[in-house]
C-alpha cells in the first residue's frame, strides 16, 4: 500500500516541481555586472531580468546576437557567447526570483 500511494504522489506531482534548479552559468559574470547575479539590475537603466520567461529571455539574447536587436554594448556582449550559454543565461535569470521595483 505504501508503494502504491508514492507512486501515485510521484505521478500527481508537476514534472516542473520536481526539476532540479539551473546552475550558475559560466557567463554569468558578463551579464552579472548590469543586470546584478540575481536578476537585480545593477545600473540604471538596466533592466531586471529575474522572473521573466525563459522563452522571452533566449529570444531577446538572440535578437541581440543575431542584430535584430541593435544594443551595440548587448551586441558586443552576446557576440562571443554560444547558444548553449544563451540557453543556461535564459534558464539561469528566469528561475530567479523577481524583484520588486522601486519608486
Amino acid at each position: 500500500m505504501r508503494f502504491f500511494l508514492t507512486a501515485v504522489f510521484l505521478l500527481a506531482t508537476p514534472s516542473f516541481a520536481m526539476a532540479a534548479p539551473a546552475t550558475k552559468p559560466a557567463r554569468l559574470g558578463l551579464c552579472a555586472a548590469c543586470h546584478g547575479e540575481t536578476g537585480a539590475a545593477q545600473i540604471p537603466g538596466a533592466p531586471n531580468l529575474a522572473g521573466q520567461k525563459r522563452d522571452y529571455l533566449r529570444e531577446a539574447l538572440r535578437q541581440y546576437k543575431d542584430g535584430r536587436r541593435k544594443i551595440p554594448v548587448m551586441q558586443a556582449a552576446i557576440g562571443p557567447v554560444s547558444e548553449a550559454d544563451l540557453d543556461e543565461l535564459a534558464t539561469w535569470y528566469s528561475e530567479q526570483t523577481p524583484v520588486k521595483a522601486t519608486p
